[in-house]
C-alpha cells in the first residue's frame, strides 16, 4: 500500500513539473516572439508630413511594446521608390514589412474601393476626410487588398494636404494648361485629369521628378504644399495654382506574412500605434498648411488661388462617373461624410 501512495505522489510530482516547464517554455517563446524588427519604407524626407508621422508610429510602437518590436524607418527613397518598393512588398518573404504609400498605387491592382478615394473633388475639406478615416466604410476599404490576395493589408490613413498643380511656366487658370507636359504615374486618376486639361503626358518617377522639371521634359506636376517645399520643386518650378484636385491620402501598409507572424497583442500594438499616428497628422497636417504657404510666397513663388473649382470639376466629370460606376453605394457614403461623423 505504502509502494502505491509513493508512485502515485511521484507521478503526481513528475506531471506538475512538466505542466510548470511547459508553462515557463510558453512564457520563453512569447517572449522571445517579441523581440521583432520590421523594416518600413518611405520615399518622402524625414522632415515632411509623411516623415513625420512614419516616425510618430514607429515612436508609439516601440513605447507600447517596451522596446521589444523595433520598426526600422528609412526615409528618403534609401529602399527605392515607391514602385519599386510596392514590387518587394508584395513578393513572399519581403525583405520590407512597412511602407507608406497614396491609395492610388492599388488602383492597378484592382482595388476599386480604394479607387474611389483618389477620383478628382472627392473630399470637399479635410474635415470631410478625417470623417471618412474614422469610419467603418475607411476599415472596409483597407481591408480591400487583402481581400484582392495582395500580400498586404492596410492599417491606418493619414493625409498630407491637398494636392496641387505647380509648373515651370506661368498658369493662371485651366486654360493656361492645355499644351503642357505634365509628369503622370500609372495612377489612372492623374492621367485622367491631365487629359481633361488638355495637356501631354510623361510618365516619370517621383525621385527623378526635379530633373525632369529642370530639364524641360516636363512642364507639370502635383504635389501637396508640403512635399512640394520639402523635395525643392519651388527651385525648377516657382509657379503653383491651388486647384486642390485630389487630397494627397496617405495608407500604411504591412505584408500579410509579416502581420499573421504577430502574436494578437503585438497586432494590438501596431493598430493602436497606427490610430495615434493618424491623429498626429491630423494635427500636425492642419498646423503646417498655413504656415507653408507663407513659406512658399516668401520664397518668390507665384501662387494662383482658385475661387470656382466648377470648371476642373466639369473637365473630370466623366473619369469621375466612371470611376464611382461600380461601387456607386459606397462612392455616396464616402460623399455623404462632408455632412457628418457617422
Amino acid at each position: 500500500m505504502l509502494k502505491r501512495i509513493s508512485l502515485f505522489f511521484t507521478i503526481c510530482v513528475l506531471f506538475f513539473s512538466f505542466l510548470s516547464c511547459n508553462k515557463k517554455t510558453a512564457n520563453n517563446e512569447t517572449e522571445q516572439e517579441k523581440q521583432i524588427t520590421l523594416v518600413m519604407a518611405e520615399v518622402n524626407p524625414p522632415e515632411t508630413l509623411a516623415g513625420r508621422t512614419d516616425q510618430a508610429f514607429k515612436e508609439k510602437v516601440e513605447e507600447l511594446s517596451g522596446g521589444k518590436i523595433k520598426i526600422d524607418l528609412q526615409c528618403s527613397g534609401i529602399l527605392g521608390d515607391n514602385s519599386a518598393v510596392r514590387k518587394i512588398i508584395m513578393q513572399a518573404h519581403s525583405s520590407i514589412q512597412l511602407c507608406r504609400q497614396s491609395t492610388s498605387s492599388l488602383v492597378s491592382f484592382g482595388c476599386k474601393k480604394s479607387a474611389l478615394l483618389s477620383i478628382p473633388f472627392t473630399f470637399s475639406s479635410r474635415e470631410h476626410f478625417w470623417n471618412f478615416a474614422n469610419s467603418e466604410v475607411a476599415h472596409e476599404i483597407l481591408n480591400e487588398p487583402k481581400e484582392k490576395g495582395l500580400n498586404i493589408i492596410g492599417l491606418y490613413y493619414g493625409e498630407e494636404g491637398f494636392r496641387h498643380l505647380f509648373s515651370t511656366k506661368a498658369i493662371s487658370s485651366i486654360q493656361d494648361c492645355a499644351g503642357l507636359t505634365m509628369r503622370t504615374t500609372n495612377d489612372k486618376a492623374l492621367q485622367a485629369i491631365a487629359s481633361a486639361l488638355k495637356m501631354e503626358q510623361k510618365q516619370v518617377n517621383f525621385s527623378d521628378l526635379y530633373g525632369a522639371l529642370l530639364t524641360g521634359q516636363v512642364d507639370v506636376a502635383d504635389q501637396p504644399l508640403s512635399n512640394y517645399m520639402a523635395n525643392k520643386f519651388n527651385e525648377v518650378a516657382p509657379h503653383i495654382i491651388l486647384d486642390g484636385h485630389m487630397l494627397g491620402i496617405m495608407e500604411t501598409f504591412i505584408t500579410t506574412e509579416a502581420w499573421d507572424s504577430l502574436s494578437e497583442k503585438q497586432q494590438n500594438i501596431l493598430s493602436e500605434a497606427g490610430k495615434y499616428a493618424s491623429e498626429y497628422c491630423r494635427k500636425i497636417s492642419a498646423e503646417e498648411e498655413d504656415k507653408i504657404l507663407k513659406e512658399i510666397e516668401k520664397a518668390g513663388v507665384s501662387v494662383v488661388k482658385v475661387d470656382d473649382k466648377t470648371p476642373y470639376q466639369e473637365a473630370c466629370a466623366d473619369f469621375i462617373k466612371q470611376t464611382a460606376a461600380d461601387n456607386q453605394e459606397l462612392y455616396q457614403k464616402i460623399l455623404d461624410l462632408a455632412k457628418n461623423g457617422n
